[in-house]
């Protein structure tokens, strides 16, 4: 049975990617070296975990996978510090293990220096080992100690860099996520104030007043999304949950898409909709994107959309409908479109299919599900569960 530490390891080794995979000229320098100042024929980065220890650079033989019971080296790798044995034979840790018996090898000389990560995990050994009986110096003790905290800097570097990459890719989704949100509230805003002009001009007080107040609302809106959408980023799309009243999230979701729905001529049909609990900014965002995407694409037809938007109470949660009377989305489309920059074929519609991809991680992140299926209203039906929380 594995232990939490257990589960621990095999995390850690998952984040360096080294096992089963062509072993590193990096790693193979530091062993050679291990091996000449040692001065054995034979040296090994071992990684174990909590069945194998898996052999990732090697010289003096080829690397390979052993059960973990069988190992030396699972012997002594979790107990920090060196291990010097001069001869395996009379070590009361070894004399029956394989690789001493002859089963497997005919180890006399053993020493090894445990891989700590900077988390304090420890994962396997650096180890040189020699058919003949020998001693180790002090001094070459300590190099070889040096040498097992060099794999863990070239593990580190390699995982580092694999981060950097995935960040900057991470970085160009959310600058595409930031633009595509801001918009429908910047469109919103810039219309609201075109009313408090012409209320201006028409000396309509009422008009004018209405109009800042929504523009206000706007404003405001954007400077929480902005805000909010950079936390996002920064904590890797973890929200931050609270109480949310749904029905006055949809509210300021459709005063954002004023101009879009008064363009269109859509009527907007939002039902009775619960408190549930989740990240204000990224929900809004949520229905955002899906209600202005079934507003694109049931416009694109050139007929006034219906829209409806209802909430269905599960056991442990609520199911979320956005129904339209577009197009629909073909069957076999379905999980495509969730997919960044990807739309449905046909799609003459302006615009990047950003929308449904930021769905997706974004009721991931809230531990629920998205889809679509066919709408009763003739066009898709997309919905989104959400567990209670």
């Amino acid at each position: 049975m594995r232990t939490a530490d257990d589960i621990t390891r095999r995390e850690a080794i998952a984040e360096y990617r080294v096992v089963g995979q062509p072993p590193e000229p990096d790693l193979e320098g530091l062993v050679q070296l291990a091996a000449s100042i040692c001065g054995v024929s034979t040296a090994v980065i071992n990684i174990i975990d909590d069945r194998s220890q898996h052999q990732i650079a090697a010289v003096g033989f080829e690397p390979n996978v052993c059960a973990r019971e069988d190992s030396m080296c699972a012997v002594v790798f979790r107990h920090p510090g060196h291990v010097v044995v001069p001869d395996a034979r009379v070590d009361d840790r070894f004399r029956d293990n394989p690789f001493v018996t002859g089963e497997i090898a005919d180890v006399r000389f053993y020493a090894s220096s445990p891989l700590i990560t900077p988390a304090g995990v420890p994962i396997g050994t650096l180890c040189v080992f020699d058919e003949e009986v020998r001693e180790l110096s002090e001094q070459d003790s300590r190099a070889l100690a040096l040498l097992a905290r060099q794999v863990i800097d070239v593990l580190e570097l390699r995982r580092i860099t694999r981060e950097l990459g995935r960040s900057n890719e991470q970085l160009a989704h959310f600058a595409g996520q930031v633009s595509h949100d801001l918009r429908n509230p910047l469109t919103a805003l810039v219309g609201f104030l075109e009313l408090a002009s012409d209320g201006l001009e028409s000396a309509d007080a009422v008009l004018v007043a209405e109009a800042l107040e929504r523009a206000n609302g706007a404003a405001g809106r954007m400077g929480d999304l902005v805000a909010d959408l950079l936390d996002f980023a920064r904590v890797g799309g973890r929200p931050r949950r609270s109480a949310i009243d749904l029905g006055s999230l949809l509210h300021d979701v459709v005063d954002d898409l004023d101009a879009p729905i008064r363009a269109s001529g859509a009527t907007i049909d939002v039902g009775e909709l619960p408190r549930i609990s989740g990240d204000a900014t990224q929900l809004r965002a949520l229905m955002q994107n899906l209600l202005a995407n079934a507003l694109k694409f049931s416009a694109a037809g050139g007929a006034q959309p219906t829209i409806e938007v209802r909430a269905h109470e599960l056991t442990a949660g609520w199911r979320i409908t956005v129904d339209d009377d577009g197009p629909g989305v073909p069957a076999e489309q379905r999980e495509r479109v969730f997919g960044l920059l990807e739309r449905g074929e046909g799609a003459d519609v302006e615009g990047l299919g950003i929308g449904l991809s930021t769905c997706r991680r974004i009721v991931e992140a809230h531990g629920g599900r998205i889809g679509i299926d066919d709408a009763e209203l003739g066009g898709a039906s997309v919905w989104v569960v959400l567990p209670q929380q």
